[in-house]
């Protein structure tokens, strides 16, 4: 059996038991004892068999208090609308040059946004950029001719949510370093949009378990009833 760590023996949270939201944000904060500002994530365990086209759950919402994290916008879009990415903040702009780059095995950003026209070219990269959750996608607002407003939405706290195949889904909703309050409203803000993504396929109960966590603490369960609209 393996030994347990001084961190680990610290750590006094029974895993069985339901707290309530801000009772489970606390304990996450409290055991986020790492050098480094921790990410408080949280995992919905859904009533979604994702391998049905209509029990998919995918969305993108914009956390309230922010993620906390540094993120990398990637564009794909000629003249004008590359000239409005640059100056809404995009860090990476181009066309086809941008494609040689990724083809090439470069990746230097975290979302990628890209103008209708240039969706032929973004095609050629779906192996490359689909199964990293890159490719743009209109539903998500990431195909669009307004750039400006996707990057800085991309850069001001918008996330992207999509179930995996074991009907979880799994986020970041701040910081460690984030004031409780702050991480409540994230917490609320991507639960509602969750809520409100419920397919027409789902059956049963919906949200059926949350779990709130830091990077590297253990999971602690909330307590489902607690959670309107659940």
């Amino acid at each position: 059996m393996a030994k347990l760590t001084k961190k680990h023996k610290a750590i006094q949270i029974d895993r069985e038991k339901l707290h309530g939201v801000d009772e489970a944000i606390a304990l996450a904060k409290a055991n986020a004892t790492s050098k480094f500002d921790e990410t408080i994530e949280i995992a919905l365990n859904l009533g979604v068999d994702p391998r049905h086209a209509d029990q998919m759950v995918r969305g993108v919402v914009t956390l309230p208090a922010g993620t906390g994290k540094t993120v990398r916008v990637g564009v794909f879009a000629k003249g004008a609308k590359a000239d409005e990415a640059r100056a809404a903040g995009a860090d990476v702009v181009g066309a086809e040059d941008l494609m040689e780059t990724i083809q090439g095995g470069t990746i230097d950003f975290d979302r990628c946004i890209a103008t209708p026209d240039m969706m032929g070219v973004v095609g050629r990269l779906g192996k490359v950029l689909g199964p990293k959750g890159l490719m743009p996608n209109p539903k998500l607002g990431t195909v669009t001719m307004n750039v400006a407003e996707a990057v800085k939405a991309a850069k001001g706290g918008q996330v992207e949510y999509r179930v995996e195949k074991a009907g979880i889904i799994h986020s970041g909703i701040g910081k460690a370093s984030f004031a409780a309050e702050d991480l409540r409203r994230n917490f609320d803000a991507l639960v509602d949009a969750v809520i409100k993504a419920k397919p027409s396929g789902a059956k049963g109960k919906y949200v059926r378990k949350i779990a709130v966590s830091s990077t590297m603490g253990p999971g602690i369960k909330v307590d489902v009833a607690e959670v309107a609209g659940a």
